[in-house]
């Protein structure tokens, strides 16, 4: 508790102190009459403030007109007369200058300026006031000590104010930032949707949303985890629409030959499936074929990977965009291997998918099975024996190598 001059306590347990109240015990004790004294100043130190901040601080120096120059003004003038509120009462209500200072900060950051350039220029204003203060206090007769009292109540000041400004730009930082980000978001949402938005309505808030509007979009596909919302965005640009607080989270790519060279360095460990590129109006297809493939993954179908690309995919996804048309298909085949062992199917399975997609060559079915051309042959004559005269019709291959992509497609129905 600080006891004044005046006798009395500044303040106690039950009144404890809000922001920016660093200066007001040392105001305390400044003899009231000094304010007097030194208040026809008023105008010469304002002017001064307001030259040497303009002259110091490169963001300020613009003509002192509209907004700006009316927050600059007001914000000297408030700061300046508060001082000779406090010499005269250090309890003076403090209401309006805390908002005058929080609306001061609010408008630094509405307007692009920085807090290092917002609290550089209350320092600098206060140099130039306390240099006032200090030759008018010398031609005063004011005591040595008192001036320096004065001088430490200043510079108190200083950091009251900074921390009184600071908090109205960071609560504007903190609001602009959840508005942007939540229009972001809202933007992501209307770019998927299914029937597509009307145009006008995404031109609007891609335009409140600071996102220009590409030509063409893929849209990515995160596997959900437990702690998604503890890792780290992809650093991919501030042009990527990102979703990661839903049950569905996803990227939506705006310059996809530029952004996904780089994409599975930037995923910390989440799993992905990459939709195809688009036009923005079909946004809603690439995310439902990356889907797809983030779910056939799942199921084994498609290769666990870090990354599955759907244009490295597309017949696999084609064939399993109706699934009971391709169990269909693969169902003659499955019944003609049924009474084999599980080992014999795979064997035989693995022999007729090669050789189908070597066209029938049997050296090069053998070199990619790594075994000799007779065991081709062996097999083969086999597989013929199964199938019948199917090995001879082009349409029957065709589905064949359908039935070779679906052989691991789960069918209750199939006996093993």
């Amino acid at each position: 508790m600080a006891v004044t001059q005046r006798g009395g306590p500044v303040g106690g347990e039950s009144d404890k102190p809000g922001p920016g109240v660093t200066a007001v015990p040392i105001w305390a004790s400044v003899v009231p009459g000094i304010a007097d004294r030194v208040r026809p100043l008023a105008r010469t130190l304002i002017q001064d403030a307001l030259d040497a901040i303009q002259e110091a601080v490169p963001a300020y120096r613009q003509p002192m007109e509209g907004k700006f120059g009316e927050v600059l003004l007001g914000s000297v003038q408030a700061a300046i007369m508060q001082c000779f509120e406090f010499i005269a009462d250090p309890t003076a209500d403090r209401t309006d200058w805390l908002a005058a200072f929080r609306y001061a900060g609010r408008m630094e950051f509405l307007e692009g300026r920085t807090m290092d350039s917002l609290q550089t220029a209350v320092r600098v204003g206060a140099r130039a006031v306390w240099r006032h203060v200090s030759v008018a206090g010398q031609e005063l007769g004011i005591p040595a000590d008192t001036l320096l009292t004065v001088a430490e109540a200043i510079f108190a000041y200083v950091d009251d104010l900074c921390v009184v400004a600071v908090a109205g730009y960071t609560e504007a930082q903190a609001q602009a930032s959840g508005s942007y980000e939540r229009r972001r978001r809202q933007l992501l949402k209307l770019i998927l949707s299914d029937p597509p938005a009307p145009t006008q309505s995404l031109v609007e808030l891609a335009a409140a949303a600071d996102w220009q509007i590409p030509d063409e979009v893929a849209v990515v596909v995160l596997e959900y985890r437990a702690d998604q919302h503890h890792l780290p965005v992809p650093a991919l640009g501030r042009d990527v629409l990102v979703d990661l607080e839903s049950g569905d989270p996803c990227l939506v790519l705006p310059a996809p030959r530029a952004q996904l060279p780089n994409l599975e360095g930037q995923l910390q460990g989440r799993r992905a499936a990459v939709g195809p590129t688009v036009p923005l109006a079909d946004a809603h297809r690439s995310q439902r074929l990356a889907r797809q493939a983030m779910s056939l993954v799942h199921r084994g179908v498609l290769p666990e990977v870090a990354v599955t690309w759907c244009s490295r995919n597309l017949s696999t996804l084609l064939m399993f965009a109706d699934e009971s048309l391709v169990t269909h298909v693969a169902q003659p085949i499955r019944a003609a291997f049924a009474d084999l062992t599980d080992k014999q199917r795979e064997r035989v399975a693995s022999t007729l998918r090669t050789w189908l997609h070597t066209r029938g060559d049997i050296n090069e079915t053998a070199s990619r099975l790594a075994v000799h051309p007779q065991t081709v042959r062996y097999r083969m004559n086999q597989i013929e024996e199964l199938l019948g005269d199917r090995l001879n019709d082009p349409e029957q291959r065709f589905l064949m190598e359908i039935t070779m992509h679906a052989w691991h497609l789960p069918d209750d129905t199939t006996t093993n």
